[in-house]
């Protein structure tokens, strides 16, 4: 007997296995005997392959199909009934069209193999922003990745109760099993995938893919472009962010939440070790962020995950320690290299790779290939209660307090290493201006520039503008002064050699320094010191000497150009960005438009 009363899901997933036909149904209890039960059985089908216990203790490593290894923004859908409110940075298809697409390749996608019916809850326990979802999968490798990455189990249909309100987020690898046929290692139908989102009913259908973001549909898909959705409607935001707690030698405390394009450096910011003395950073969440007003007037955030979900390339011991430590044990790894004691390696974790390695599909490895041993987005699934640097409070229902917002793209040249918005609404304004290189995290071109307003172009449910008007709204729904300062940084800024100006990781303290001194001040400007700062056509950015530099090892001409705001490049940047904002017509919001007109105009002034 289903271990639920509650008479909407009992209906929806009798009618979802009408059209899958699965061999059985399998409601999941979220237990620990449940999990060992199913490793063992995705390391009996060759999906799993235990690492040595010895250097990784109760972790395994998965392969997918070489073909599914990436989110497919170009397959990613938002079907509203009309193409306006979907926007132009959004794939659009009518509800009932993309229904009729996906039924038909629903039929009988799950013949032969279970579908598990998987209860899961986003966000902290009793926290007024806690959704709950049920995702039917016929993936074990989702399930069990799903019970890293949310609340599962019977205690959400507790929840639940008889009548309790849900997402539903429906997914299939598209690999029927006929007759006796054995099931591949990693079964996925990659030319038929379809992840699509019907936010005005709140439902998510995901075919063909088993890989990351297509699949855990309580990550990207409910969290970020349906809980955008919510947001917008009961006046809450649903962003991609990281939120950390910055202590500072005295003692204080602030909070900040930083929108960073995947694999730019969100993990290593929400894990950071400082290098600035007395200075300590710990970590509320690493990727997802939501927030409402509290009855103060500021914005609370809480982290709705349970796990992490990182890139692993690039990752150690001087990038991300804390990183490093959270995955020593208990650890899904997809698409890394192995090594021939049983232990995972990828890029970048140690100087030189050891010999012997098979690579992420299977094939022995040297150095002297052209390809990469692990693939550039090889993942790490890891429970968030193992990091080192987890705060106390990352799962307090009420969320924490945000005193400063940070938007930080990977740009050579033109944006500072740090500046800080006139107020709000120039804010929003920094935040649509956000741009950075494609990464291996997407599919596509890698290296490209692109627009990424608020780290949300692939994750908004609904018309960006309308995103941004949301945002600017929190103006007059909040007192002002309430609201967090926001600021625009730059790791990735190159001299003209081609190099990194800034060593970055630990270092990135000394700009948190300056930031955490920021808040709570209006212009502050002034010759140097603690949090001064001198104005700019584009914001405010630290008055020399206003960064902590003891121990730096950066010279007074590349802090300098660091910091150098190139009005020529400024110049260039806003007609650039006018031609973005054209493609939203007359959805743009009046304010971002004369935001733009003012930058022009300080622009102009300036000789």
């Amino acid at each position: 007997m289903p271990p639920t009363e509650h008479k909407g899901l009992l209906r929806w997933v009798d009618e979802v296995a009408g059209l899958v036909q699965p061999a059985r149904a399998y409601w999941c209890d979220g237990s620990a005997t449940e999990r060992d039960r199913l490793y063992e059985e995705l390391v009996s089908a060759g999906t799993f392959i235990p690492l040595s216990p010895a250097t990784r203790p109760d972790s395994y490593l998965a392969r997918s199909d070489p073909r599914d290894v990436a989110r497919l923004e170009g397959r990613t859908f938002i079907c509203c009934q009309r193409e306006a409110d979907a926007g132009p940075t959004n794939n659009w298809v009518p509800p009932d069209q993309m229904r009729t697409q996906l039924s038909a390749l629903f039929a009988g996608s799950m013949r032969g193999r279970t579908m598990y019916v998987i209860p899961f809850a986003m966000g902290p326990a009793g926290s007024p922003l806690e959704i709950w979802g049920v995702e039917l999968t016929d993936s074990p490798y989702v399930v069990v990745n799903m019970r890293i990455m949310t609340r599962m189990g019977t205690a959400v249909l507790d929840a639940l109760g008889q009548e309790g309100e849900f997402v539903r987020c429906l997914h299939s690898v598209g690999a029927p099993l006929a007759g006796k046929d054995r099931s591949v290692p990693w079964p996925c139908d990659p030319g038929n995938v379809h992840i699509a989102h019907f936010p005005e009913t709140r439902e998510i259908w995901s075919y063909g893919s088993g890989y990351g973001g297509n699949a855990l549909l309580g990550k990207k898909c409910l969290a970020l472009r349906i809980a955008s959705t919510m947001a917008r409607d009961e006046g809450w935001l649903a962003e991609h962010m990281t939120v950390i707690k910055v202590t500072a030698p005295s003692g204080e405390v602030k909070y900040m939440a930083g929108a960073f394009p995947s694999a730019c450096g969100k993990t290593n910011l929400a894990m950071l070790v400082p290098t600035l003395p007395g200075w300590k950073v710990e970590t509320i969440g690493d990727d997802i962020c939501w927030m409402r007003l509290g009855s103060d007037g500021r914005l609370y955030a809480v982290n709705p995950e349970t796990g992490f979900f990182g890139v692993a390339p690039g990752t150690n011991e001087t990038t991300n320690p804390n990183a490093v430590a959270t995955v020593s044990h208990s650890t899904i790894f997809t698409n890394t290299a192995l090594t021939p004691d049983g232990d995972v390696w990828w890029e970048g974790l140690t100087p030189e790779p050891p010999e012997g390695l098979i690579d992420w599909k299977g094939d022995g490895w040297s150095p002297e290939r052209s390809d990469k041993a692990a693939h550039p987005n090889s993942r790490f699934t890891v429970p968030a209660a193992q990091c080192p640097s987890i705060a106390a409070e990352w799962m307090d229902p009420e969320g924490v307090p945000i005193s400063a917002v940070l938007f930080g793209g990977r740009r050579s040249s033109t944006v500072p290493l740090v500046l800080e918005a006139f107020s709000w609404e120039h804010g929003v304004f920094l935040g649509t201006c956000l741009a950075s290189e494609t990464t291996a995290a997407a599919d596509g071109a890698v290296g490209v520039l692109r627009r990424d307003p608020f780290a949300m172009l692939p994750f908004c449910g609904y018309n960006m503008a309308d995103y941004w008007a949301h945002w600017l709204s929190m103006a007059t729904t909040a007192g002002r002064e309430h609201l967090p300062k926001m600021f625009l940084v730059n790791w990735f800024r190159q001299g003209a050699g081609g190099g990194y100006l800034w060593p970055g990781f630990g270092e990135n303290s000394r700009v948190l320094a300056w930031v955490f001194a920021r808040c709570g001040q209006a212009g502050h400007e002034g010759p140097g010191g603690d949090g001064q700062a001198r104005q700019t056509p584009i914001g405010w950015v630290p008055a020399p000497g206003a960064l902590p530099t003891d121990g730096l090892a950066v010279a007074a001409p590349q802090l300098e150009e660091l910091l150098r705001v190139d009005l020529g490049e400024w110049r260039a940047e806003a007609a650039l960005l006018r031609d973005y904002y054209n493609l939203f017509g007359d959805r743009l919001p009046a304010g971002l438009a004369g935001e733009l007109a003012a930058l022009e105009q300080r622009l102009a002034e300036v000789p």
